[in-house]
């Protein structure tokens, strides 16, 4: 094996782009998701090493010279960050020309040439699942004979694209990723403002039925048929994942949509239900009661949900596949049950007006949900949603953060224009947290748990910094 470097490189101070990032950017709050997409491939090679620069404050210079003793580097990117990793790409190369350093990440599989062509010391970029694209590189396999590689032919100085890579079928070939967390990773570095800290996050399983045109995993990577491993295997992995973190106190599936397969979930659920931890998902807000309260019973703390939108023509117009009463009665059987739900929202998708806003706040208050999220309508190259801003002329800029890396406006519509829909975020965080119930239920929780008071403290002095900056436009 050659000795290789898995790496999420220095970025902008708190952006977190890995693929575990729905959107990848800075966040209200300190905020860092596990690079298990990265982890997966470093536990297929024996020798090799993970670092996650941002979370743990690892610099451009230190990071690029550390990189340049490896043979191998693969770096995970994204559309957002992309041109900082050139510059870090440029930096390793600077120091060590001999070294294969490779790009990999939704933007480089639906842009392989263009990201070549924009960087000459770039040697490769993995396309799609890049597991074992990874695994064969890092055996010494030359370029030309790995499927899902594009890759700069210095002789000819031409983009060569080898054949697709398919998706993996059996998923249960992975080997456990909290192996390599236990060894590379401090799951101190990781928060989730909604999630117990520590947490452990993990991937039950790749691809996602829904058709979201704005989601960027399914439309990229993961595709639409849910490929899961088996209930057994995550049980072997939980059971480990146990013994190795003692002090972790909420695991999280990070699935696309883990309820996809509600027999499955329910499986899962009763198996772990003997290890007495505290587990959470993704979920579509369309669960059964009875699948609730199985995964309820055992174990299951939160779900996250995206809601998007409190107006139903808009969740048509982005193929959401929920209605807003089946909505309504999930989250009244959630709270029934005691299931804690963290809801995500989305303005500026199309179809959005001001009144159209005004009408998802007043849904977001009208649920009262345990914390919620709002983020920008984001255009992704590769996703249904940046076609059609083509398209329609509805692209504002190719800017998807600011200078301090927080999500930029990128769109508008006739009648609504880019500042509106930015200051619009501000405004829904207002109007659903500057509530007696939200600021009880915050002050409940402070109350009831010391480190969970000072870690709120900490977050809502971020929370109304990140507010504060939102006075004007991006």
């Amino acid at each position: 094996m050659l000795r290789t470097l898995f790496l999420n490189p220095p970025s902008v101070d708190g952006f977190d782009g890995g693929a575990g990032s729905r959107y990848q950017a800075r966040r209200e709050v300190r905020s860092f998701w596990y690079p298990t997409w990265l982890a997966q491939p470093a536990a297929l090679v024996p020798g090799s090493k993970l670092i996650d620069a941002p979370p743990r404050g690892a610099g451009f210079a230190e990071t690029a010279t550390l990189a340049a003793t490896f043979e191998v580097v693969v770096i995970h990117t994204s559309t957002p960050s992309l041109q900082s990793d050139l510059r870090f790409v440029e930096a390793v190369k600077g120091q060590a020309p001999s070294v294969l350093v490779g790009l990999c990440g939704a933007h480089v599989t639906v842009h392989p040439a263009e990201t070549l062509a924009a960087c000459p010391d770039l040697d490769f970029v993995a396309r799609g699942e890049f597991d074992f694209t990874v695994k064969e590189i890092a055996e010494g396999a030359p370029l030309s004979e790995v499927a899902g590689v594009s890759y700069h032919d210095r002789a000819t100085n031409q983009a060569v694209h080898c054949p697709e890579r398919p998706p993996i079928a059996d998923m249960d070939q992975l080997p456990f990723v909290v192996d390599v967390y236990k060894r590379d990773l401090r799951v101190e570095d990781y928060a989730i403002g909604y999630l117990k800290h520590p947490y452990v996050s993990l991937y039950t399983g790749r691809g996602c039925r829904s058709r979201c045109t704005f989601c960027l995993w399914p439309q990229t990577i993961g595709g639409h048929l849910y490929r899961v491993r088996s209930p057994e295997h995550v049980y072997e992995e939980m059971k480990h994942a146990a013994k190795l973190f003692p002090t972790v106190k909420e695991y999280f599936f990070d699935d696309d949509t883990f309820t996809d397969n509600r027999p499955r979930a329910a499986e899962i659920a009763r198996r772990l239900k003997p290890l007495g931890i505290a587990w959470s998902c993704n979920a579509k807000a369309n669960v059964p009661y009875d699948t609730l309260k199985a995964m309820r019973e055992c174990g299951l703390r939160l779900l996250l949900v995206g809601f998007e939108s409190g107006n139903q023509q808009i969740l048509n117009n982005i193929r959401k596949g929920i209605r807003l009463d089946r909505a309504r009665e999930f989250v009244k059987n959630c709270k029934q049950l005691g299931i804690t739900i963290h809801g995500t929202f989305i303005l500026g998708l199309p179809g959005e007006t001001r009144a159209t806003m005004r009408q998802t706040m007043e849904f977001a208050r009208e649920i009262d949900l345990d914390t919620i999220q709002v983020s920008l309508a984001t255009p992704y190259p590769g996703t249904e949603l940046y076609a059609q801003a083509l398209a329609n002329g509805w692209m504002n800029s190719d800017d998807l953060i600011d200078t301090h890396g927080y999500q930029g406006a990128a769109l508008h519509y006739a009648g609504l224009t880019t500042e509106e829909i930015y200051r619009g975020v501000g405004d829904f965080y207002k109007q659903f947290y500057m509530r007696p119930r939200p600021i009880l239920r915050m002050l409940g929780g402070m109350v009831r748990d010391r480190d969970e008071c000072a870690r709120r403290l900490r977050e809502g002095w971020e929370f109304f910094r990140f507010l504060g900056s939102r006075g004007g436009a991006n």
